[in-house]
């Protein structure tokens, strides 16, 4: 793989979390993974310092012609959702697009990607709180509140700061295949799949708690026996709870149900086994766990948005 450029917009007054979401995923290289990694700048709309949230102060000889020249570019958050976008970064954003780069936004920096029109007519999503405010002053989006990040293939939204996390997970999967998306993931110390469609918060309140082991148990078996049959009753007898005490546990500690997160586990395995080998996809199928390959690919092409077939020549062509 070519080195790909990644750059990010820093800005006065935003939280180092922000722009650290982008700077630890394409940014540090991990000696044990053996990958040409990412080239990541972080870029500033002027030559002044930028103050950080707690004093600390920010300087980079990088502006918005580098920011602009970068394969994947990021807006990582906005410092002010109702404030105008500037013409400046507007102009940069278009020229990226224009030019072929993929353009992302993390959060509140959904805006700017809407102030340049980058999101007329595209679904797109922001975290929850701005949701509205994103409907309203930008009609021609399809704003969708609920999802953790949405893949419209050049243009790509997610929600939340810790949302961005799972979106620059996927972006280093569609380059460079799940299972080093996986290792950067296990380096970070973070859950390595969550598919975009997950929702964005849970409305029951979290317990005194937070680790529900039980649960976690029983996710633990169920990845070591994704090629099983696995309903409720075998999830809540691994976690020794009765099948409903187990769906609220799990809906209190997943977000979804068990059925939609053994999908996307079952799919995470199969991207692996289509990166990495030759066996035929009946048989891929079958190995994750899915009950017949017509299932299989239904429940492949919702969540990739391509077959199987191709996602492994793109795939291959891409690490070509």
């Amino acid at each position: 793989m070519p080195q790909r450029t990644v750059s990010v917009l820093a800005y006065d007054g935003m939280t180092a979390f922000e722009a650290g979401i982008v700077i630890e995923v394409f940014g540090l290289v991990w000696p044990d993974i053996d990958q040409p990694w990412y080239e990541l700048k972080v870029c500033t709309e002027t030559p002044d310092p930028i103050r950080v949230i707690g004093g600390a102060t920010l300087s980079t000889p990088y502006g918005l012609e580098e920011f602009a020249a970068a394969d994947t570019v990021v807006v990582p958050s906005v410092a002010d959702p109702k404030a105008a976008t500037s013409a400046q970064l507007i102009e940069a954003l278009q020229h990226a697009h224009a030019r072929g780069a993929r353009i992302v936004s993390i959060c509140s920096g959904a805006f700017a990607l809407a102030a340049a029109g980058l999101l007329d007519g595209r679904r797109a999503t922001t975290h929850w709180r701005y949701a509205d405010q994103l409907r309203e002053r930008y009609p021609a989006i399809h704003v969708d509140p609920e999802p953790l990040y949405t893949d419209e293939g050049d243009v790509l939204t997610s929600a939340g700061c810790a949302a961005g996390l799972d979106l620059a997970l996927h972006l280093v999967r569609k380059d460079l295949g799940a299972a080093v998306a996986n290792a950067v993931a296990r380096r970070m110390v973070i859950q390595p799949y969550r598919s975009g469609g997950q929702a964005q918060y849970i409305e029951s309140p979290m317990p005194p708690d937070p680790v529900d082991a039980p649960v976690a148990r029983s996710l633990g078996w169920a990845l070591e026996h994704l090629a099983e049959p696995i309903g409720v009753p075998d999830l809540a007898r691994e976690a020794g709870l009765s099948p409903r005490t187990y769906l609220r546990h799990f809906t209190r500690e997943t977000g979804t149900t068990p059925a939609k997160w053994l999908i996307a586990q079952r799919i995470q395995a199969a991207l692996a086994m289509l990166e990495t080998g030759d066996a035929p996809v009946e048989e891929i199928a079958l190995a994750a766990g899915f009950a017949t390959p017509v299932t299989f690919r239904h429940h492949f092409a919702k969540s990739v948005r391509t077959s199987p077939s191709a996602y492994r020549r793109a795939f291959r062509a891409r690490r070509g």
